[in-house]
């Protein structure tokens, strides 16, 4: 057992063990300060030399999931996506305390997520729940847990808290659309970013990280492979490997593109590249997106550039496009994440079809009725 240094610059000690059966165990824990590992260790070893560690279902449910964490899905996660991991990690110490993994039940998870649901949004406690689902799967297949103590449990969430997405109109959208193609700039290229996420639905980072070779001009596709890293300038994978994929887009916004690049005549390799050789961060085009809407007095409280994807989104659900082939275009791994975060729109959308549905019914009725009048006329005149 010895002291690593982890990229992120904090120090890591894992020991393992085995128990009277021979199971083998493990625990891992990582430290802001050497000496803090140093001195765990050292507890560690010394507590192994005397038989007295525990097995992993002794560990609190808070540290069973961070060591989970740290072990299974640290190493294949974004930075974006460790840190949602450390705040499912926080809310787990801050409500649950010591409580021992073996020791936790569906009633004792229950109250956790009513305790810490009653201040945060659904979409907050639906993917910390996800997390805690995962970690709790991965345990019994360890055989550190017998039961699945979390499925099924109803979720509790704060309504207040509870945001509606926010998208336009698709009047709104022709306008912000028209009011971006006649003031673009190459050299300031936000204008140009927020258009590509209209027509696309792709995240900032996706296309803050576009290369040139990504967009086939001849086929009208755009390949997402990579995104941006804004605190390293960089560039860095993709969200998860259902980010990875191809998106068909029209020749509207491919000769905005094409007029882009042959401004920049081969000086850049990425798409989006200011005068000042940077690409946007998400300050500086947000404030172009807020001006834009500021002068088309549109007014959308907490609209921001990821809304946009929403605004697509909900475009293409106004057009009856599939919700399959929605989610494969925003790069969602399934159907139910799509599901999920764009419920409230599905479910605007499911009322509208409703009512068109109720029309088409009543259309039918009355050409029954029509029919059958002219048949009454036709064989039983009066």
């Amino acid at each position: 057992m010895t002291v690593k240094r982890l990229p992120s610059g904090k120090y890591q000690v894992q020991i393992n063990w085995y128990d009277n059966s021979g199971k083998r165990h493990f625990k891992k824990k990582s430290f802001d300060l050497k000496g803090e590992a140093t001195k765990w260790e050292i507890e560690m070893l010394s507590r192994k030399q005397e038989n007295i560690l525990g097995t992993n279902g002794d560990i609190p449910f808070p540290e069973y999931f961070y060591q989970w964490y740290e072990l299974y899905k640290e190493s294949n996660v974004t930075e974006r996506t460790q840190k949602t991991y450390m705040s499912a990690y926080k809310a787990l110490k801050d409500y649950l305390g010591d409580i021992p993994t073996e020791k936790m039940d569906r009633r004792l998870y229950r109250q956790f997520i009513k305790k810490y649901g009653a201040t945060h949004s659904k979409a907050t406690v639906s993917k910390f729940n996800s997390l805690y689902h995962a970690c709790v799967k991965d345990a019994i297949y360890d055989g550190d847990i017998k039961r699945d103590w979390i499925r099924g449990v109803d979720l509790v969430f704060n309504r207040q808290n509870t945001r509606q997405i926010e998208y336009l109109s698709i009047k709104d959208m022709q306008r912000l659309t028209e009011y971006l193609t006649s003031s673009l700039n190459p050299h300031f290229p936000s204008k140009y970013m927020i258009l590509t996420s209209l027509f696309t639905g792709a995240r900032l980072g996706e296309i803050q990280g576009l290369h040139w070779e990504n967009i086939n001009f001849k086929y009208h596709t755009i390949e997402i492979n990579h995104a941006w890293n804004s605190e390293q300038n960089q560039d860095k994978p993709t969200k998860s490997q259902s980010s990875n994929r191809v998106i068909r887009v029209n020749q509207f916004l491919l000769d905005y593109l094409k007029g882009l690049q042959e401004v920049q005549n081969g000086q850049y390799e990425h798409v989006f590249v200011s005068q000042y050789g940077t690409i946007p961060t998400s300050r500086a085009v947000n404030k172009v997106l807020t001006t834009a809407l500021k002068d088309l007095a549109i007014n959308r409280q907490g609209f921001h550039f990821h809304s946009l994807r929403h605004t697509h989104v909900a475009y293409l659900l106004a057009n009856h496009v599939d919700l399959y082939v929605i989610a494969k275009r925003l790069g969602h791994s399934d159907i139910t994440i799509t599901s999920r975060v764009y419920s409230y729109l599905i479910d605007e959308y499911r009322v509208k079809a409703d009512d068109q549905i109720e029309g088409i019914l009543d259309g039918l009725d009355q050409q029954r009725y029509y029919r059958s009048a002219i048949f009454r006329q036709r064989y039983y005149p009066e």
